[in-house]
């Protein structure tokens, strides 16, 4: 009984090899066998500055709300995919928050001389799974 498992055990693994490889074959047109991972990584089109801006991006829409934040100002809360106008040491820009997977920043990097503010991004519930 067990030598008949063990032929059954073989043929089945033969099968199955037999069977992945059948369907594992090189392709020589075009350029060789790894012609098919051209095509995967082909891209019709380059990213935008927009969509390469870690921190988000200036608006040209109107924005969802306005925030004046004081020269000794120590952080700003937003929701990712929001656009704010924000007002801060006499200087002003509309800016939207497309920061998927951006950890807090110094606000600095959006508006030169917003030093010491420190800008968190929190998931648009929008967007969230559940």
């Amino acid at each position: 009984m067990k030598a008949k498992f063990s032929q059954l055990a073989l043929i089945a693994a033969i099968s199955v090899a037999a069977a992945g490889t059948a369907y594992a074959h090189e392709d020589y047109s075009e350029g060789g066998s790894l012609h098919w991972l051209s095509h995967v990584s082909e891209s019709k089109s380059t990213p935008t500055a927009n969509q390469q801006a870690p921190f988000g991006y200036a608006a040209t829409k109107n924005a969802d709300r306005e925030v004046s934040l004081p020269s000794g100002g120590k952080y700003l809360n937003v929701t990712r995919l929001e656009t704010i106008k924000i007002n801060v040491g006499g200087k002003s820009v509309v800016w939207t928050f497309d920061t998927l997977g951006t950890a807090a920043f110094p606000l600095s990097r959006i508006v030169p001389g917003a030093d010491g503010i420190t800008v968190y991004v929190t998931e648009n519930p929008a967007y969230q799974g559940g």
